[in-house]
């Protein structure tokens, strides 16, 4: 037993040795989608991390109530309430109002807080810059700020009443812009909208004629018991607030979770197109290993370590990436203090990355490590390539195809896992590419009241995509690389007797590029109602399709670079002389 590990052993690390490149390729393949999981998992944990820490720092509340009721009917819901079980401290109840406000030509809802410099135990708000509330001032949230363009000493309009911005803010108290839950007084109907500050000797006059409603913060004893309240439009917890602020983050979390899969659909026609020609190129080792005694589980277990240790190593890699490159990719809302510093990952996310990448290693060696175990000793030896079916119907239409053309059907005949593989990878990238077509071309309106803003939650969905789309062309790019070269290697021989026969340099090299393209064509075909599905599958409204002329534009544009990237080898190897080609194959 200890002489055979030792043999698997002793082959698995010739092997990553004399095998760099296609071993830093297979590395690659998995390490991008291993890494884009890592990012998508990454998100619900990360995310949540600014608020938590804007919750230490500004004392924020366990529990908020605002009375549907206004005026002194509210005082009298909330006057009980600092006293209920379990309620250890309060700040408030704080009236509020809900305006609309304008800065540089736009307008938007603002809850209006009213508040005064008195240090209060629950619900400090952080300034950021600027200085407190005051009279005739206003401190509007960070994010609001931001959004609206507006700066410390700009003039804004709260309600036609001009007011000068003396500070911005962050709380843990309301959700950032923008859900900080504007409303109607008395309806229920929750809509978009900001948070600001003014002094509660001013709130009365800004209101006019609106009644006031308010607020109220409350500290418990132990604040998980807060998930016993019924949350509604009248009652927050704290918990519903850090989830109102991870919305920002789900179309980005959706973009790259489900991108991860397709990472791991490309990760896989990669990895078994790469397998596929490693193991061909070891046929003749199978027949000498077999030769010398070595069974079927011998064989399996020397080709299955090696990739097993890939994977394995592409896990940890992903992980690596994908952990260390979060904080960088996910901006935290302006409206949270602290930021998304990487922690060592979680055992779940380490178990579910691990998972994956054995997933592809294993599903991609699977299939051609059995057929190298069941090989004879003799065909293994032999080394030869898989005999076309002949059929008289393929006979008859093959004498009628240009020589080009036929060349390359021969060679998919002669290798056609590989040329299924090429149609997985040409549909995977074109469905893909279809998908983030089509998610570009959603007209997504977000609006304020008044005025239509950018929608943060829109704009960290789009920023996953330019990731996921840079990393999905970079392994699409490597597997067609891999792909080509593979078959120009594996077809030096065949299309040496081509040119025997007649052939000239340039039919064999088109003849080569056709091998590659002529699947290539059914997996862009499929590709685009593929793209569009996905994102039908995955969105809840109404899906808009791009423009014919894009999608056509989107198709064309893969089988060129298919194109370009197999003619430029295959005319490379027609220049090589017949009689070394001959000479050179394997006796």
């Amino acid at each position: 037993m200890s002489g055979r590990l030792l043999l698997v052993c002793r082959l698995l690390m010739r092997d990553l040795r004399r095998r760099r490149t296609e071993t830093v390729l297979l590395l690659a393949a998995i390490t991008a989608s291993t890494a884009t999981l890592t990012l998508g998992l990454a998100l619900n944990e990360i995310a949540d991390r600014p608020y938590q820490q804007t919750r230490t720092a500004t004392a924020g509340p366990d529990v908020i109530v605002t009375p549907r009721a206004t005026g002194q009917a509210a005082l009298d819901e909330l006057a009980s309430m600092t006293t209920a079980a379990g309620v250890t401290d309060h700040s408030g109840p704080f009236p509020i109002a809900y305006l609309t406000m304008t800065a540089h030509g736009k307008s938007a809802h603002a809850v209006v807080e009213g508040r005064d410099d008195a240090p209060v135990s629950v619900d400090r708000p952080a300034v950021s810059d600027g200085t407190w509330v005051r009279p005739g001032g206003v401190v509007v949230e960070r994010f609001f700020a931001d959004a609206l363009g507006i700066r410390t000493g700009d003039t804004v309009s709260v309600d036609g009443h001009p007011l000068r911005v003396i500070g911005t803010a962050v709380t843990a108290a309301r959700a950032t812009y923008p859900y900080a839950g504007w409303h109607y007084p008395g309806s229920i109907m929750v809509e978009r909208g900001g948070l600001v500050w003014v002094d509660q000797s001013d709130i009365a006059m800004l209101a006019g004629s609106q009644p006031l409603s308010y607020t109220l913060n409350l500290k418990l004893a132990d604040p998980a018991a807060s998930t016993t309240y019924t949350v509604g439009d009248q009652l927050t917890i704290w918990q519903e607030i850090g989830h109102l602020n991870g919305r920002l983050y789900s179309d980005a979390r959706m973009v790259l979770l489900v991108g991860s899969w397709l990472l791991s659909g490309l990760a896989l026609a990669g990895v078994a197109g790469i397998v596929a020609g490693r193991i061909i190129g070891q046929r003749r080792r199978v027949g000498l290993l077999k030769a010398v005694g070595a069974g079927p589980a011998m064989i399996a277990a020397v080709h299955l370590a090696e990739y097993l240790v890939i994977g394995l190593a592409g896990a940890a890699t992903g992980l690596a990436t994908g952990w260390f490159a979060a904080p960088v990719l996910i901006r935290p809302s302006a409206g949270l203090i602290g930021s998304a510093n990487a922690q060592p990952p979680t055992l779940r996310t380490v178990i579910a990355v691990t998972a994956l990448a054995l997933t592809i290693a294993v599903a991609a060696t699977l299939v051609p490590v059995v057929r190298a175990a069941a090989t004879s000793t003799v065909h293994a030896l032999a080394d030869a390539a898989t005999p076309p079916r002949r059929r008289r119907w393929r006979i008859w239409l093959s004498r009628r195809l240009p020589t080009a053309l036929l060349i390359g059907v021969r060679i998919n005949a002669r290798r056609p896992r590989r040329a299924r593989l090429v149609t997985v990878n040409t549909l995977i990238t074109t469905t893909a590419l279809v998908a983030i077509l089509t998610v570009n071309t959603q007209v997504v309106h977000f609006d304020l009241g008044y005025t239509e803003l950018a929608n943060p939650r829109v704009e960290r969905g789009e920023q996953a995509t330019v990731v996921l789309a840079v990393v999905l062309c970079i392994l699409a790019l490597i597997n067609a690389i891999v792909s080509t070269w593979t078959a120009v290697l594996d077809a030096r021989q065949p299309l040496a007797v081509a040119r025997t026969l007649g052939a000239t340099p340039a039919q064999a090299g088109v003849g080569l590029a056709l091998a590659q393209l002529l699947p290539a064509i059914p997996g862009v075909v499929a590709g685009i109602p593929a793209g569009i599905g996905l994102v039908a599958s995955v969105s809840t409204g109404e899906v808009q399709y791009p423009p014919d002329s894009w999608l056509l534009a989107t198709a064309l544009g893969v089988l060129l670079a298919i194109a370009a990237l197999t003619t430029i080898p295959a005319m490379v190897a027609t220049r090589r002389p017949v009689v070394d080609t001959l000479q050179s194959a394997p006796t």
